[in-house]
């Protein structure tokens, strides 16, 4: 999957260097997930409704 033209975005509160973030984008499959401190490196992509999942395990925590 060739993700050289999504768009990625930060959390807004992410900090201020802005180096220390995970960054999502949405992709035809659902949305994609990588560290912007390694933004070539490895990408976890998972479905929609799978991502709506992971934050609501992540908003709870």
């Amino acid at each position: 999957m060739d993700l050289s033209k999504v768009a990625w975005r930060k959390a807004s509160r992410s900090n201020e260097s802005g180096d220390n973030c995970v960054e999502v984008a949405s992709v035809s499959s659902g949305v994609a997930l990588r560290d912007s401190k390694d933004p070539n490196g490895p990408m976890l992509i998972m479905s929609r409704s799978d991502f709506e999942s992971f934050a609501d395990v992540l908003k709870n925590i």
